[in-house]
């Protein structure tokens, strides 16, 4: 394996050092370092953050290959700066058996862009009838520890319990995508002004917080663990922290659309912004943004969803929800929140590393840049700015909400346990 040196790289934006990565861990951490034989690496300007963990990435493999392959968006992921990657349930067939979870774990490590840690599904077939084998799926191959119905909420009390006391056995964690169903049926976009004006059937606010305040209360009846998949609103936010100040065993995530959008893109009646949950209003962005600063919510996730072109160049009513975010995650929390002061390149590591990996109890993955630890390495230029154009993206689908916008930032290198899978912002 090859020998490489970072040199003059900011440690989470900190004073130039030099990182020194041989036999896939870093063996040198400081200034001077500059051994005989070592591939040299220009880093000056650059931070290093450990490598980005994502607890929610849509796949599509197996049986959605038109907008997704694990190789294609694993690629797009490390284009990200990701070392690892959760791949959510809702293939075809769905990831709830110990053979499809395997089968979805070696295509990642085929791959070899990133790891590939799958998420298996809560009920039998996401349908909230049953639940799925996760007993079996988590002593799979895969060794899965995170399940979700994500893309359905698991609305029955009593199988949501069940789900939470199961995976207590094997340290698991329940992701729960929180949406009464009955609140939101023919929901198209956010309910509220925006909503009204356009005619379009709205979405309330309290469709996820009362699934967050129920399941809160649940985990910690039955003392599990509860991720909440895609926080969205500022009364989500405020349930969240009254259960952290309990002490229950509760995390969050937000996505980085959640963090720059609002409804109000709704306007243009452009299917691009239809996502779920939905886009909100400024008001819930802001409690959102305080949130990730202060530790309410833990970290970014960004819900990477691919859909081919004909799902969403279609009529808003007829088109499908979601939005791609791998490649543009890292930027768009520069511009949402290390511009605007709220977080600092170490916190900005904290909520898209360190605790994402935590949260997945996944190892190697989320540690700090020292010595003896894996080669886990982002390399980020945040002192360019470019517009975001789809169309060089690695993914296969094109469906970015921030297309044309111009935001911060660059991911120049990439390392997997010492490997470059990215260099000069390439794969490798």
């Amino acid at each position: 394996m090859t020998t490489y040196l970072l040199k003059g790289a900011r440690i989470l934006g900190g004073a130039p050092a030099d990182l020194l990565i041989r036999d896939g861990v870093i063996a040198e951490a400081g200034p001077g370092a500059d051994p005989a034989g070592a591939e040299v690496i220009d880093a000056d300007g650059l931070v290093a953050l450990p490598g980005l963990v994502d607890l929610h990435t849509h796949l599509r493999e197996p049986g959605r290959e038109d907008a997704e392959t694990v190789e294609s968006g694993t690629l797009a992921a490390a284009l990200g700066g990701y070392t690892a990657v959760h791949a959510m349930a809702n293939t075809e067939p769905v990831a709830d058996t110990a053979g499809v979870v395997e089968q979805v774990w070696r295509l990642g490590r085929e791959a070899g862009h990133c790891d590939v840690h799958p998420v298996g599904a809560v009920t039998r077939g996401i349908e909230g009838a049953q639940l799925a084998e996760l007993g079996a799926m988590a002593d799979s191959a895969a060794r899965v520890r995170v399940f979700s119905d994500d893309g359905h909420c698991v609305s029955d009390a009593v199988l949501m319990r069940r789900a939470l006391e199961y995976v207590k056995a094997f340290d698991g964690v329940i992701a729960q995508h929180a949406q009464e169903p009955r609140l939101t049926e023919g929901a198209q976009m956010n309910e509220g002004v925006m909503s009204a004006r356009l005619g379009l059937s709205g979405w309330p606010a309290v469709a996820e917080e009362a699934i967050i305040a129920r399941d809160c209360l649940l985990a910690a009846h039955v003392g599990s663990r509860l991720h909440v998949c895609h926080v969205s609103t500022a009364g989500s936010v405020e349930i969240i922290r009254w259960a952290k100040s309990k002490g229950w065993q509760v995390t969050a995530e937000v996505t980085p659309h959640h963090l720059l959008l609002t409804d109000d893109r709704a306007g243009t009646y452009d299917p691009i912004f239809k996502v779920n949950p939905p886009l909100r209003t400024g008001e819930d962005v802001t409690a959102l943004r305080e949130a990730l600063a202060d530790g309410t919510i833990d970290c970014v996730a960004t819900d990477h969803a691919p859909h081919p072109v004909e799902a969403k160049e279609t009529e808003w009513s007829a088109a499908s929800m979601g939005m791609i975010g791998l490649e543009t995650a890292l930027p768009v929390v520069q511009e949402a929140m290390v511009e605007t002061g709220l977080l600092d390149w170490a916190g900005v590591a904290d909520r898209m590393s360190v605790r994402p990996a935590r949260i997945g109890r996944i190892s190697g993955q989320g540690e700090a840049l020292t010595v003896g630890a894996a080669a886990n390495i982002t390399l980020y230029d945040p002192g360019v700015r470019a517009r975001v154009d789809p169309a060089g993206f690695a993914s296969k689908s094109r469906n970015s909400p921030f297309a044309g916008l111009d935001l911060p930032g660059r991911v120049v290198a990439t390392f997997l346990r010492g490997r470059p899978t990215v260099l000069d912002g390439k794969p490798a």
